[in-house]
């Protein structure tokens, strides 16, 4: 892909996506040239002409070599957006989904029906790259937020984060194992994005998901339900009388899901815009 101009820059990146089938190829094309020249897109418009620098030319093909193998292009660029804010992600850390924003959703709900004189105290389990507790940080400006991960790597990348959008004193981060061996807490709501895969659906899954993002954070044992059989009773303990358990998961396990929270209270399902099961919630009688 030695070329000069930008135009033509873009058109051979458009054929070598393309041709490694790698997903969206013009946007993709388009996010990775942004990102090596620190530009927006109406920017690549306006400037067809503009004559690429050696350097710049060498870091788009290298880019593009990236994705056409199939790295994700957040992991390339380093960012994703997620409720309006900007986060850095590695592949440390699974890429925040738009999904997810259901999640959100639905704890602003419930935090708006049982709104207490005191802030509502929330702990993000498995908090990843910090999105949910970060957004949730900047939504409810006076909650007490915790954030846990068992993984220390995904929690540099989370306080970093934190760091960035000067949230870093409004939430107080935990390496530990879900709920394990955090101090006895009484928490309004817990909230988690956990792994919530079935191996036996592996080969279901995007190929660049499989190979690229951290599988701990994806797959969660021989059905998809270990990781949150585990948390939910966690969660009822650390939970106070009328508080909230909050998870993502997936339309494969969602009556699983459901089953395993048959004593709790009031259990919502709420869908994604495809209409597929996306978050289920339960209270703490």
């Amino acid at each position: 892909m030695l070329v000069a101009l930008l135009r033509d820059a873009l058109t051979s990146a458009l054929t070598r996506l393309t041709a490694s089938n790698a997903p969206s190829p013009r946007l993709n094309a388009e996010l990775l040239l942004m990102f090596t020249l620190s530009c927006d897109r109406a920017y690549l418009y306006a400037h067809p002409e503009r004559t690429l620098t050696e350097d710049e030319e060498s870091r788009y093909r290298e880019a593009v070599s990236e994705r056409a193998r199939g790295v994700p292009t957040q992991y390339i660029t380093g960012h994703q957006e997620f409720w309006g804010m900007d986060f850095i992600v590695t592949p440390a850390v699974l890429i925040p989904r738009p999904e997810t924003e259901h999640l959100i959703e639905t704890v602003l709900r419930l935090e708006a029906v049982i709104r207490r004189d005191e802030p509502v105290r929330l702990v993000d389990v498995g908090t990843g790259s910090g999105c949910i507790a970060l957004v949730l940080a900047k939504e409810l400006p006076r909650a007490e937020i915790h954030a846990t991960d068992v993984s220390a790597a995904a929690l540099e990348i989370a306080q970093a984060n934190a760091a960035r959008h000067q949230l870093d004193h409004r939430v107080t981060f935990h390496e530990t194992d879900l709920l394990c061996g955090l101090e006895p807490y009484s928490f309004d709501f817990v909230v988690s994005n956990p792994p919530y895969v079935g191996e036996s659906e592996e080969d279901q899954v995007q190929l660049e998901v499989r190979k690229f993002e951290p599988r701990q954070a994806v797959f969660a044992g021989a059905s998809g339900l270990e990781v949150i059989a585990q948390l939910i009773p966690q969660a009822h303990e650390a939970l106070k009388p009328g508080g909230w358990l909050v998870m993502e998961v997936s339309g494969t396990i969602a009556e699983g899901v459901k089953r395993l929270l048959a004593d709790w209270s009031d259990v919502q399902v709420t869908h994604d815009l495809q209409g597929i099961p996306r978050v289920i919630s339960g209270g703490k009688a």
